[in-house]
Order: C-alpha cells, then structure tokens, then sequence
C-alpha cells in the first residue's frame, strides 16, 4: 500500500509528557500492513500509550501469510491492526477468516484498515468476518487510533475473561459430575481433591478433615492417596505440623485459611463442618479461588449425600430469573408424553415478538421485569398447565390438556399490556403447537416440531397460531437443501444470467435488454427464479449474488460495445440490496470499475423497495439519478400503495407488470394498464410492457400508447453466447 497518506496517525495530535514509568507488563500488538512506513507510524503515533497499568508491544508482519505465522507463534496477541488490500485486494479479509477458521483463534480483536475505501461495504464485513471495527486509513486520526485500540484491548480482556470463566466453570461442572454417586466417604474425598487441584491449577495433594460422628473429634475423612492410612485418624497422628496448624485454624476462625504453600477451605454443610486443606507450588488467584468456592457448594452438599443431588439438579435444569424449568429440564420430562396412540394434551410454544427492541430501548432489566410478568400471566391464567418452562431467551412452553384449550382465548389472555417496572407493554406474540400425536420419543425432536410451527407463525403478519403438521417438515427440509444447494453453485459460478431484448412498441427498434438471473439445475432444466429468490433474500444471499448480476451485466455491456452495440440493460435490485449502506456508491464504483456509461445501465426496483423507508430509498435513487443510471418502477401496479409519491420518485420507466398484460384483449378490457399508460405520460415516463406474447396484446398496447415492450412474441431470454448472436443477426 501506498504511504503517502500516512501522516494521518498525526492529525489532531498535540505532543504529550512522556511516562516516565516503565511499564512491566504489556498488551501485545500485531500490525500486519505491506507498507513499513504504516508500521513505524503506527508505533509512533501509540508509542506511550498504556492502559490498565501495561504498556504496549508491537509484533510486525508485511504480509496476510507472514501475519498468519507470527499469530501462530504468539498466541497471546490482543489486538490485530490489519490492512485490507496487501498481496491481494482481499488479503486482509482472507486472514481474518483464517485466524478465526483454521487458527481456532476467537480472542484476538481485529481492526481492519483500508487505504481503499468502498472496497468493501463496512457493515457486511463487519458482520461476516468478526471483526471489531473496520475503518479507512484517512479517518483514523492518533485519538480515533487510540480510541478504536482500548475498545479493542478492552474486548480482548473481556473476551479472554469470559473464556476463563467458561473455563472454570466448565471445570465446576466436571468436578460436579465427577463427585456424584459416592456413597464411600474416601473415594468422595479422594474425588474432591483431586477436582479441587484442576480447578486451583496444582498437584492433587490434600487431605479433607471434619467430624465422623456427633463428637467433637476432627478426624482424617480421607484425602489423596498419602493420607488414606489416617482415615478415622485424629488430625494429631498426622506426621505434618503445617496441616494440623492450618485445619485447627480454620475450625477456631471459621474463615479459610490461605497462605504462599497452601489454602485451607471451611466447609460448613448441614449436619456438620470439614475442612479442605491443599498444598500447591504456585499460588492460586483469587479468581481460583473464587471458583473453588463455588464447588465447595457441592461438595458441602455432598456430605450431606441428599442435598447433593438436588443441588445439581437446580443449577442444571432451573432458569434463575423466572424460576421455571429450563430447556434441558423439558425435554427431559416431555419425553414421558410420548404415546402413540394418545392425543390428550398439546404443546404450546410461545415466542415473545420484538422482544430485542424492548430490551435494546428499555433496558435489559425492563425486558427481565416484562418477561416475569408474563410468566405470572401464564401462571394465574392456566393453572393446570404442566411443565411450564423457560425454552430460550424470549421463549416459553407449556402442556395443557386439549380438552378446553383454545387459541383464542390464549391471544386474548396475552392481549393485555403487561407492567414491567414503570412501563405498561402491549406485547404481540407468536406461537406454536405441536399436538401430542406428534410427539417424539426425544424430547428434543419433539422442541423441533414446535419450533417448525412457531417458524411459520412468525412468517405471518396476524397473531394466529401455527399447528404443526407432517409437511412443514418436509417443506423445512426442502427449503434448506434448496438454500444450501444455491449458496454452494453460487460459490462455484453455477448460476448464469440470461439477457431478454426490449424494443419500442411503435416501430420496434432494439433499445435494451434485461438482465434476469438463471440457477440451471442439470440436464438443461432450470429452477424458477420465483423459488429460489424469495429463498436467497431469507439467507442473506441476494446481495452477493445481487451484485454478481450487476458485474455480470457491465461485463455484458463492454462484450456488446466492442462488437458495435451500445444498448441499455435492466438490472433487479432487491430490498435486502437497498438495505446495505452506501449501495448507491456500490453500484457507481461497479461502473467505474467496468467502465461502462451510466446512462448504459438501469436499475428495476420494485414496488416494495419504493414502499420500504421511503425518504431513504429517495435519496438513494437520487444518488443514482444524478450519476446517470436510469431507474424503472418493476411489477408496477401490484402492490403500490401510495400513488402521491410517485412524482416524488427520480425515475424514468414504469414497467407494467405481465399479470395486467396476460389476459388482454379477450378476458381483460386492459383498464389497469391504460391507467397505468396514461399515469405515466402525465408524469413524463416512459412505459413498458413486459411478457407480451400474443398480437393482439401488442394491438391494443399500441393502441393505449404504451411505448415499449418485452416478451417471447418478439424474443425469450438468452444466455450472453445467444445474445451477441442475436445482435449480428440484426445488423
């Protein structure tokens, strides 16, 4: 990369006292830019800066594969300042997945820089290759620099922080585990210090004292191997004055005892106390030792050998903030419901609608308020409900008897607002049903089934409940082969667009063409773009391939300019492509890229794109306006709801859709698209009529004066081979 912007790190930067501290510990960088001046800048512009007590260490790599191996080599890395565009433009992007795919490394926090911008749209990189931030390298000035670096370095510690937690708490849960079913008092204790030594990182030396019986006596209850000869042994016959010391201590302060060599933990159970003692060599944090005393809980229970269970089995299967069941614990217990010829009770499912915002607006503690009201809501309105438990975040279910439950009166129930803290809440809800004769013998397939309802549920605009049925599966299945088929041939550039000539009505000269995307499915078949593209806009694809579709036009347009032919191709934008910040810049950096003249490319958006937050899709298409692309109003009539912005909008073409053209003269009188004709001359538009197929459709559009057409009367869509064949023939 070029340094000649380099001096950015500098705007704003006003010269600081240096620290005459030395810092003793440090926060590892890795900058990975192809351009050394970057790098000298860069650690200049942070040279100094410390945050939480550590200063800064910079590790250097000039390219994506040498950055890959320096990561490797230091695991320890917090924060990865990466350029975009090195050995390749999209270098940097390859090394992120890299680090995250084949690194396994999810800690490093990384800030992407780019002396490219509009490269790539900074929200689809940011939410596809989990990266902190993604900033030009003109924008980041030394104070954004440092700002963007301690957000960075904070996340780290957090993310780190909460691995180490995941961890300890991981480990809680096997030493758990692994003391359950112990009945012998010296296995247990042997099992406990052995647990106790992976959670406090040191060797399994210990022994565990208390009291045998009602007496006084503090015996040896057992301990790792060393000490199983004293079991039942008062403390005094053991042959170690420190141990005696520190057990004696713990009973006579009631506290643990810590100390550089060991750690002496109180245990105070319901019938009796005991103590812990464990020799280490390195000293235990206070994190350790924190998480020790959360498995003393356990092993506290443990002792007691009846509290034990139930202990677990709360920690395990009961959701703290509602005090319902949880997931685990339901489809453990739904699994007892499971009877073939039985269709007694249903399953609901209940799935609390926009319950993000509610939570993003009021605060998370509004959204735990409202979800415990609703709980209570449930509670007092169905009594007789079983296993009402929490199944996700915004998630609740429950059994009920067939007998007497209706739908309605459930949405009724629901309707009413609920009071969470200050607030009152109308709340919406989607649900599900899975009724009994559905249900499996796991309990987890039989969640499955209600979520495939509660997915159909959601895809509905009314509050109506979903019952499961047997196709819904089917179709779940069907729908997810069909995506993951579509987004792998789109990976391997399987799909094909094909290009169908335009033409004026009046004396049919060729004007244009639009571009219409093709998926082949084998054999020469194709699937129906009105299957798959609803299909791709749900998974996220439509945009990728969106853009494939303009690329692939302007390379049309270059291959038809060189053979003499300069003509206007259509192309579709979907709402999803609408939606990506700086599109319209997107779609101005693909013709520059490709050269192609602006007035050369239009640009069909349909009605729903229009009606979907109007004043910004105006501003963009304005954007668009003003570089030349040509915009046209596509399926126009099917769905526009709001005829007074239509002189608002910068457009040039309204497209008529085929479903107002299909039954002219004979079965329709061509009312709609008289209107539409007219409406568009009164607005200085051009018209255009898309699948005329028949004469006498092209008589009466004439008629009307509609003043463009497409259709198979006058030629189908062809593949690019086709179409530049088809251009010879008519010159």
């Amino acid at each position: 990369m070029t340094s000649e912007h380099s001096d950015f790190l500098f705007f704003n930067h006003q010269d600081e006292p240096l620290n005459e501290v030395v810092p003793t510990e440090f926060w590892d960088i890795l900058i990975v830019d192809d351009d050394p001046e970057i790098h000298s800048v860069t650690k200049l512009a942070l040279s100094g800066v410390e945050f939480w007590g550590k200063g800064l260490r910079f590790h250097h790599a000039y390219s994506a594969v040498e950055g890959i191996e320096v990561l490797s080599k230091a695991p320890n890395v917090s924060v990865l300042l990466l350029d975009v565009v090195m050995e390749s433009d999209d270098a940097g992007l390859k090394m992120v997945k890299e680090v995250r795919e084949t690194l396994k490394n999810h800690n490093v926090r990384i800030i992407l820089r780019t002396g490219q911008p509009g490269y790539a749209p900074e929200e689809q990189v940011i939410r596809e290759y989990d990266i902190n931030d993604y900033k030009t390298k003109t924008e980041l000035t030394r104070s954004k620099l440092v700002t963007s670096l301690i957000t960075a370095i904070r996340s780290y510690e957090q993310v780190c922080q909460l691995e180490a937690q995941s961890k300890a708490l991981n480990n809680i849960l096997c030493a758990s585990k692994a003391i359950l079913g112990f009945t012998d008092i010296k296995a247990f204790t042997m099992a406990v210090i052995k647990q106790l030594s992976v959670i406090l990182d040191c060797e399994a030396t210990g022994v565990v004292c208390g009291t045998l019986d009602d007496s006084n006596r503090i015996s040896v209850l057992g301990g790792s191997t060393q000490f199983s000869a004293f079991f039942s042994q008062g403390i005094e016959q053991l042959d170690n004055g420190r141990i005696i010391l520190q057990v004696q201590n713990c009973f006579e302060y009631e506290e643990h005892q810590h100390t550089k060599h060991d750690t002496t933990l109180l245990l105070k159970s319901k019938s009796r106390q005991a103590a812990i003692y464990l020799e280490y060599v390195s000293q235990p944090s206070n994190a350790q030792l924190q998480f020790a005393e959360i498995f003393l809980t356990n092993v506290s229970v443990g002792l007691d050998n009846v509290r034990l269970f139930n202990n677990l089995r709360d920690a395990a299967f009961k959701d703290v903030l509602t005090g319902l069941s949880n997931r685990t614990y339901f489809t453990e217990q739904i699994e007892k419901y499971h009877r073939l010829t039985n269709n007694d009770h249903v399953f609901v499912l209940i799935d609390v609608a926009h319950f993000s915002d509610i939570n993003n607006g009021l605060g998370q503690e509004v959204g735990n308020n409202l979800l415990v009201a609703i709980v209570e809501r449930l509670k007092q309105e169905y009594p007789a409900a079983k296993l009402l438990s929490r199944i996700g975040a915004d998630v609740f279910g429950f059994l009920i008897e067939q007998q007497g439950f209706d739908q309605t009166e459930l949405y009724d129930n629901l309707n009413l607002p609920f009071a969470a803290a200050e607030h009152i809440l109308p709340v919406t809800f989607k649900i599900g049903i899975c009724e009994q004769k559905d249900f499996q013998a796991i309990g987890i397939e039989t969640l499955k089934l209600a979520y495939i309802a509660l997915n159909q549920a959601k895809k509905g605009k009314y509050n109506t409940a979903v019952c499961y049925t047997s196709d819904m599966e089917e179709q779940m299945a069907w729908r997810l082969g069909i995506i993951r088929q579509l987004r792998q041939d789109f990976e391997h550039n399987k799909l094909e667009v094909w290009y169908q000539p335009q033409f004026t009505l009046n004396d049919l000269a060729l004007i244009g063409c639009e571009a219409l995307l093709r998926w082949p499915s084998g054999q020469g078949n194709y699937i129906s773009p009105a299957i798959f593209i609803p299909f791709a806009e749900d998974a996220g694809l439509i945009v990728g391939i969106g853009q494939w579709v303009l690329e692939q036009a302007c390379m049309q347009q270059k291959r038809l300019e060189a053979t003499g032919v300069e003509i206007c191709i259509a192309v579709n934008v979907s709402v999803p492509q609408f939606k990506v910040k700086g599109f319209a810049q997107q779609v101005k950096n693909t013709l520059l890229k490709y050269h192609v003249k602006p007035k050369n490319i239009e640009l069909e958006v349909t009605e729903s794109v229009v009606m979907d937050e109007m004043n910004a899709v105006i501003e963009t298409l304005q954007e668009l306006k003003e570089f030349g692309i040509q915009v046209a109003i596509d399926d126009f009539g099917t769905g526009f709801s709001s005829l007074s912005y239509l002189q608002k909008l910068p457009i040039d073409r309204l497209k008529i859709d085929r479903t107002f053209i299909k039954d002219l003269p004979e079965k329709d009188s061509g009312a709609i698209a008289a209107l539409v004709v007219a409406l568009g001359a009164q607005l200085g538009l051009k018209t255009i009529a898309e699948g005329v197929e028949t004469q006498g459709q092209a008589d009466l559009l004439t008629e009307l004066g509609c003043d463009e057409v497409q259709g198979f009367m006058y030629a189908k869509p062809m593949p690019e081979a086709q179409l530049i064949q088809y251009f010879e023939s008519k010159s």
